[in-house]
């Protein structure tokens, strides 16, 4: 039975071949192919059945929508955000059938929800998540399908326009590693998947950011938080109990550092994994006009990986450790630099308001 790369590649085939000005869904200009060829037209009509509308109805207030795909194993992925509270929660695939569903697993630190639909149709097979190593680079061509204010199957197409970002999750912390796109994204647009031309999955479309700047959760992430949230319910993230402010250059000269790079420890939270292995700030100082927290380890690699960045050192945490782990962190200290262990903890549970 063909796969959904193979029809991908008939269809640049024969675009290729001589079926060529066909317009681009959500494009009014001539078409911007694929590498083979493909167009956007070939990517909807290849991956649509395989996407969801969502609809929840809470126990009070209005129902809400949102959207939401068949993932790797089968079962239906969506966002946290569009699920919680459910009291139902209903699917309308492709064809306007609609079908029930039971939330098997959500995660509110990656927005992620796992849903396990009932008696989904044939035609809605799985849609694999993109290679992450490497992830597509920013450019790669790219097609946003879902239900933006209920409009089933609409889509929107752009690009990668950026990799390793971070977005804001409860109780302070980031989702890492997040996919920046040009693709129009609106209201109902949230759970659906942000695919290649290949019809690969490079993330599960999360928020609108402004005009032209719309994010998704990577592949990556969700493909080690899916798999455990559709198993055991839940997912839990590796924790490294400090409060960290990314290098400046004010930053570097109150350290008396060469370069920008790395990230503080501001402080350490009491109990947690850092307290007693990594050094918090002692005190501050301004730096033109800017007050910098002085005295506090300034980490510049973790697990063996050169952090830059905030964005650095949470995306080598969420893709590369787990809780319980010990991890080699090398930090700037009193003027020289060491390696410590320190063994990683599990976030704690949001609360209620942070939902």
């Amino acid at each position: 039975m063909p796969t959904r790369r193979d029809v991908l590649a008939c269809a640049g085939a024969s675009t290729l071949a001589g079926v060529a000005g066909c317009v681009q869904v959500g494009s009014s200009g001539p078409p911007q192919n694929g590498p083979d060829g493909t167009t956007a037209t070939d990517v909807y009509e290849a991956v649509l059945p395989s996407v969801v509308g969502v609809q929840v109805y809470g126990r009070s207030g209005p129902s809400r929508q949102g959207s939401g795909f068949v993932g790797p194993g089968g079962r239906v992925i969506t966002n946290e955000h569009v699920v919680a509270g459910a009291d139902e929660v209903r699917l309308r695939f492709d064809g306007n059938e609609w079908r029930g569903a039971e939330a098997l697993g959500t995660d509110t630190y990656s927005d992620l929800a796992v849903l396990d639909a009932t008696d989904p149709p044939a035609s809605a097979t799985s849609l694999p998540f993109v290679d992450a190593d490497p992830e597509p680079p920013v450019g790669t061509p790219v097609l946003a399908i879902g239900s933006p204010y209920g409009f089933a199957g609409s889509a929107s197409e752009g690009i990668v326009s950026g990799v390793d970002r971070l977005l804001p999750a409860p109780n302070q912390f980031r989702i890492a590693d997040a996919v920046q796109t040009d693709a129009a994204l609106n209201p109902g647009n949230s759970g659906g998947p942000l695919v290649t031309f290949d019809g690969e999955v490079v993330g599960v479309v999360s928020s609108a950011g402004g005009e032209n700047v719309g994010f998704a959760i990577s592949a990556a992430l969700a493909g080690r938080v899916v798999p455990a949230l559709a198993e055991g319910g839940e997912y839990e993230h590796p924790y490294l109990g400090a409060r960290l402010l990314e290098v400046t250059p004010a930053v570097a000269e109150a350290y008396d550092l060469d370069s920008v790079g790395g990230v503080v420890v501001v402080d350490a939270v009491a109990d947690g994994p850092a307290e007693g292995v990594l050094d918090p700030a002692t005190g501050t100082t301004t730096v033109r006009g800017t007050e910098v927290p002085t005295g506090g380890d300034v980490i510049v690699a973790i697990a063996g990986v050169p952090v830059g960045t905030q964005a650095d050192l949470s995306t080598t945490l969420a893709l590369e450790t787990s809780p319980d782990e010990t991890v080699t962190v090398t930090v700037r200290r009193g003027g020289e630099e060491r390696t410590v262990e320190l063994t990683l903890g599990a976030r704690p549970e949001p609360s209620e308001t942070d939902r």
